[in-house]
């Protein structure tokens, strides 16, 4: 059964969605570009407390995924995203108060679980209100608002640090806050796409806060997002290594770019040819990139390696997600959300604390080199856990509409 008749894409809801989404996600890059500065120079941190601080905010985003699937079905997609784009605005607040260290930790957990309620929720949304046969597009389309603001995120964030107190970025990151929170009440979900989601028995198991159909696709992304990792976590530092200083700050503009101009191509080739069609070039692009930057001398070849990523890493993170909500039926699709979530903070948060043990050991020449090999290795992965029932699906999928 189909969730949606019509075959439009770009509806207003759509649009006030993938906005609400590019400021939540701004937001998150532009902290967490700056907020271990800001520990370590007003409150005289240590490195693993300014990692701390840093990290804590995708812990928090992890655990209010978790809960937000099963209770969506309950109270409601549009309730639970009010409440979360209220509290994030009320938590974000608390960055103006200046009580430790400890505080700072404690703030940055629960702005990260209303990040993680909102989030998800967004993602659902949208899921449901896209068109079976454009889903691919739709999503393409809707992922360009998290991957400008991953760009663009933490590039704002590094030149107000230089050129603005802590205070303006967190005003800055205020008033993002409140136009997501009035923006949110105009999103209208008609009745008929949050019933679908409703009458599901919530317990105390796993399948009750995520959805079993897509963890072989959430390993894929939680592994991808380990290997992207590297690349958001310690790229400036391998530049300052390379001399490469000024050329850092372009490095995401390119990826962004790069995804702006391959997604909207990708998700309609996906609709008509299938994941496999645009999974397995990303897994090579992606690949190639890492290889790239692990070889980098110079501007162009580290700018290249940014390019290559964006068609990549870009395509695999929105290729993913449709296929994480192509698994799952009408009133899972917020558990789904969740578990393509939860699986790219789990690969997104632990990442850079894993690959800083090895640092020392590999260089960072190295280390890209080996996750580039990490990321060839993982289609074969994918293959076995997704790629080779792919037809299968598709012609299930026919069959039932």
């Amino acid at each position: 059964m189909k969730i949606q008749t019509k075959s439009k894409v770009w509806t207003k809801d759509f649009f006030i969605l993938s906005l609400v989404n590019f400021f939540l996600t701004l937001i998150f890059f532009l902290l967490n570009a700056t907020i271990t500065l800001y520990a370590l120079n007003e409150f005289n941190a240590s490195t693993s407390q300014a990692g701390l601080v840093a990290g804590i905010f995708i812990i928090g985003a992890l655990i209010g995924r978790l809960f937000t699937g099963p209770f969506m079905n309950t109270i409601g997609p549009k309730r639970i995203l009010m409440i979360g784009l209220i509290f994030f605005t009320l938590t974000t607040l608390l960055y103006f108060m200046d009580h430790g260290i400890s505080f700072l930790i404690m703030s940055r957990f629960v702005n990260g679980i209303t990040v993680g309620i909102a989030t998800t929720v967004i993602g659902t949304i949208v899921a449901l209100t896209i068109p079976e046969s454009r889903r691919g597009e739709g999503i393409g389309y809707f992922a360009v608002s998290t991957a400008l603001a991953t760009g663009l995120g933490p590039f704002i964030g590094l030149y107000m640090s230089q050129h603005k107190s802590f205070d303006m970025i967190f005003s800055f990151s205020l008033v993002l806050g409140i136009i997501s929170l009035v923006t949110g009440f105009f999103v209208n979900i008609p009745l008929s796409k949050t019933t679908k989601m409703k009458h599901e028995i919530v317990g105390f198991k796993l399948s009750g806060f995520i959805e079993p159909k897509a963890l072989p696709i959430g390993i894929i992304i939680l592994t991808m997002a380990f290997c992207f990792s590297g690349v958001l976590s310690y790229l400036n530092l391998y530049a300052i290594k390379l001399d490469l200083v000024d050329t850092a700050s372009f490095f995401f503009i390119v990826y962004t770019a790069s995804v702006l101009v391959s997604r909207p191509f990708t998700g309609r080739l996906m609709d008509r040819k299938g994941a496999n069609f645009i999974m397995y070039p990303a897994f090579i692009l992606f690949g190639v990139g890492m290889l790239l930057l692990s070889s980098a001398s110079n501007s162009v070849t580290f700018l290249l390696a940014g390019a290559l990523i964006g068609f990549g890493f870009g395509n695999i993170l929105s290729v993913g997600q449709t296929i994480a909500v192509n698994l799952a039926a009408p009133h899972r699709m917020g558990l789904a959300t969740a578990t393509f979530f939860i699986s790219f903070d789990i690969g997104n948060g632990f990442g850079p604390s894993l690959l800083g043990l090895v640092i020392p050991t590999t260089g960072y020449n190295a280390l890209y080199a080996i996750l580039g090999i990490v990321v060839f290795a993982t289609s074969t992965l994918y293959y076995f856990l997704y790629g080779k029932k792919e037809r299968a699906y598709r012609l299930r999928m026919a069959e039932s509409s």
